[in-house]
């Protein structure tokens, strides 16, 4: 079983040469995704599709998820393909792979064609609906709401019979578009937004702004490290952890409360620029969207934009928030983002929405940015397909099914979400500790003693265990009932 994969519309408008260095840019992306589950997989194809020939064993439905999640393609088939005889081995092979699926059927068939022929795709039609319609038991042909469709492609000296149809993601191929950082706090707005960026052709590097410290950091890590994997493992690009805690310890020492907000949202695109110089990105990507929260009234983004020379990029700009959770939902980054903190770091009292430029620039000119550069060159870059090895892996920490009657349980989840599924045990005490607290939280738990971190999933649990396992926490486990 083969498949054939058609570019999205934005591609397939372009002018040829563009057109083409697209196509060969789908190409390389899909045979180095693919290529991954089998080394013989072949990728070919012209200037206006991609083929994919499959060999013997190879699971397909893998394939088939894996082709989903490639920005830049349309839809893509999966077909048998055969050599052009005639128009009788045409209907002939189409009759044993069709026949199972028109028991009782209408159908109708659609034929196309590429190259020339001595017959029309209308004679194609017309052929394998009389043999199908004869020897299948199908109760007829209707060509406008048939229960079943036929697709038959004759391609010059070859033709498919098309056992399935999928929709791919549409944009553009990922590394058609030119490099860009996006700021990822791990929450739905700003994991969408990355998500958008790739599907639209953008390679994009990660920039995480750490104000939560290292919980929060294992969190946002998987975040990127879904998005990367998914849908956009073709090319690699980093993962880059800044420290920001003494910058917002300079916000508040320094600048007047109502301007907090909009001053580090500064600070953050002043350090992105920075940073985007060193990895040739041309772009920032940012998770806002108008007047979702107060540094984010028109105004006060004309502010924050001044901040940097770089262009600035809003996928999100006019959505709904209701329509990003639906997106983030779609992608799979929702469960992570209900479980996020959205750290703003800085809480201003009473926050302006309507800054003016000169006002914070005066406000600004009170702190030490000798901090923001100390942030900055105290970064830390890891290449996104090592992020899963710099914490300690699930595999590492033990899973307790059934705790002892000393062991203490962390229950790690959101309190939302511990109030919406409260865990009872009978015999265990049972503290609640959100997961981007447990950091701060260590030192207040007693080392001679068991504690058993607990989430729905075992995701987070297991994850945060491992972390602490790593800095020396060895009474730290996993509580896994199932």
């Amino acid at each position: 079983m083969n498949f054939l994969i058609r570019p999205s519309a934005e591609v397939a408008i372009k002018s040829k040469p563009v057109r083409r260095q697209q196509i060969r840019q789908l190409r390389q992306n899909v045979s180095k995704i693919l290529r991954r589950v089998n080394n013989d997989i072949v990728v070919e194809g012209g200037w206006d599709r991609v083929d994919v020939r499959v060999p013997e064993g190879v699971d397909n439905e893998r394939l088939i998820g894996l082709l989903k999640c490639i920005p830049g393609i349309s839809n893509f088939l999966e077909v048998r393909d055969y050599p052009l005889a005639d128009l009788d081995d045409i209907a002939q092979r189409a009759l044993v792979v069709f026949k199972p699926h028109l028991e009782g059927k209408t159908f109708a068939v659609r034929g196309r064609r590429t190259g020339k022929h001595s017959f029309s795709s209308a004679d194609v039609e017309r052929k394998v609906g009389a043999v199908l319609l004869s020897q299948t038991g199908a109760t007829g042909v209707n060509l406008k709401y048939p229960d079943e469709q036929v697709r038959i492609e004759v391609i010059h000296d070859r033709f498919h019979l098309v056992e399935r149809r999928f929709e791919g993601l549409g944009g553009y191929p990922l590394g058609s578009v030119e490099s860009a950082v996006t700021l990822m706090s791990g929450g739905y707005d700003s994991s969408v937004a990355a998500y958008l960026a790739m599907r639209r052709g953008i390679r994009t590097h990660f920039l995480f702004f750490n104000l939560g410290g290292a919980a929060h950091e294992v969190g946002v890590k998987q975040v990127a490290y879904h998005l990367w994997s998914r849908y956009g493992a073709s090319h690699s690009v980093k993962f880059i952890s800044v420290p920001f805690e003494g910058v917002v310890a300079e916000i508040m020492r320094a600048v007047d409360q109502r301007h907090m907000g909009v001053i580090l949202k500064r600070m953050m695109l002043k350090a992105a620029a920075q940073i985007a110089e060193t990895t040739s990105a041309r772009a920032l990507v940012t998770g806002d969207a108008v007047a979702q929260v107060s540094s984010q009234t028109l105004a006060n983004l004309n502010v924050v934009d001044r901040a940097t020379e770089e262009v600035v990029l809003r996928p999100l700009i006019t959505m709904d928030k209701v329509d990003i959770i639906r997106l983030a939902s779609e992608i799979g980054t929702e469960s992570y983002a209900r479980n996020m903190p959205e750290y703003c770091g800085v809480i201003s009292q009473k926050p302006v929405t309507r800054a003016r430029l000169h006002r914070v620039e005066e406000e600004e000119a009170k702190m030490d940015l000798s901090v923001l550069d100390r942030a900055v060159d105290e970064r830390v870059e890891t290449a996104i397909q090592r992020i899963l090895d710099t914490v300690s892996t699930p595999e590492e920490v033990e899973l307790v099914q059934t705790p002892a009657v000393g062991d203490v349980i962390i229950d790690v989840r959101h309190p939302s979400e511990e109030e919406r599924a409260p865990l009872h045990l009978t015999n265990n005490e049972i503290l609640h500790i959100p997961f981007y607290e447990l950091n701060r939280r260590m030192e207040d738990l007693a080392p001679n003693r068991r504690y058993l971190l607990y989430c729905d999933r075992g995701t987070m649990s297991r994850m945060h265990a491992g972390h602490l396992k790593a800095i020396g926490r060895e009474n730290i486990l996993v509580y896994s009932p199932v």
